[in-house]
């Protein structure tokens, strides 16, 4: 089968070659897939450069969020048959980049009717961890100020929508008039656009001075300096990622004095540490797809010959929503 395996770490562009690899076979509880398509994320940017707090073992083939056909099934698996569309994370050394792959039948998930496969691909793990960020670690109300950094991006505009969807007033953050417009489009009720206004000020005195509720940042650094200026009185920070590659450090005096909370989310432990939440966070998720309430965002549908192009391309901070790599 055809992949496109890492065998050194570096920039993806560069690291990333199209080879044939065997044929994979399921085992206990998994399932064999064939990949429809596959979402890129910036994960599969960091894991080729080494920098992802996953390191999978050289050569692998990226690639974290598939949509896929079962085509076969291994012992015990009791919820999929062969011919089911499936939503899921591909195990081991073989991701989404590849025509077969692997998931563990307890993480796949039945891909919404309503979406087709590229939106597909690209709504487990950027909505699932907007959901789990937004409900179960900052308990967002209704009527809250939420402010979402990198709004244009992957992780950035689930949020965004899910903010609304709550009934949160959201302020989105993005660079350039280009992604400033897409974030208008998802229904923000405020976009700054960094390259012309000052993100402090703006949110001062959008919310009168009160600040922001929330903070959805997945991107670190400066955006992170930036929140802690404008946080509200009992406002909650959620740390997401650090795309902009500057993991920050902080005096905690500072949210003493301020009366913020800082939250950290890494999504995937709730896969194996408490099953509910993701069960939960995905059941509302397809309702709220049901009821157009929620769409990913597909940037680009790009050929399968062009991933390692396209996810260099999200390395450099040029895309907005999800590339996704399509196999047919």
């Amino acid at each position: 089968m055809r992949a496109w395996q890492v065998g050194a770490q570096g920039e993806p562009g560069a690291v990333m070659t199209l080879t044939d690899l065997p044929e994979v076979t399921p085992g206990d509880g998994q399932l064999a897939v064939r990949v429809r398509a596959c979402s890129l994320g910036f994960p599969d940017v960091l894991m080729c450069r080494g920098e992802y707090q996953v390191k999978p073992d050289l050569p692998f083939v990226p690639g974290t969020e598939i949509c896929a056909d079962v085509i076969a099934t291994g012992p015990g698996v009791v919820k999929f048959a062969v011919g089911d569309r499936i939503l899921g994370s591909p195990l081991g050394a073989v991701g989404g980049l590849a025509e077969l792959a692997i998931v563990n039948e307890y993480q796949a998930r039945t891909a919404p009717e309503g979406l087709d496969d590229a939106e597909a691909a690209s709504l487990l793990s950027a909505f699932q961890t907007g959901w789990i960020g937004l409900h179960r670690r900052c308990a967002l109300r209704s009527g809250e100020y939420l402010l979402v950094h990198a709004a244009a991006g992957g992780v950035g505009n689930a949020a965004v929508q899910l903010g609304i969807a709550a009934g949160a007033t959201v302020i989105g953050v993005t660079r350039g008039q280009k992604k400033a417009a897409l974030v208008r489009g998802l229904g923000a009720h405020l976009v700054i656009d960094r390259t012309k206004d000052s993100v402090i000020d703006e949110v001062k005195r959008f919310t009168g001075g009160h600040g922001a509720d929330v903070v959805y940042d997945p991107v670190g650094g400066d955006s992170y300096a930036e929140s802690t200026k404008c946080i509200a009185f009992e406002g909650r920070i959620l740390l997401v990622g650090f795309a902009g590659g500057e993991i920050q450090s902080q005096r905690l005096n500072h949210p003493l004095i301020k009366n913020y909370s800082i939250l950290g989310l890494h999504a995937g432990l709730y896969t194996d540490r408490n099953r509910a939440v993701t069960a939960t966070a995905y059941a509302d998720l397809v309702r709220l797809v049901g009821e157009g309430k929620i769409r990913p965002l597909v940037g680009r549908r790009v050929d399968f010959s062009d991933a390692a192009e396209a996810t260099q391309e999200l390395a450099d901070g040029k895309t907005t929503g999800r590339s996704v790599v399509m196999f047919s």
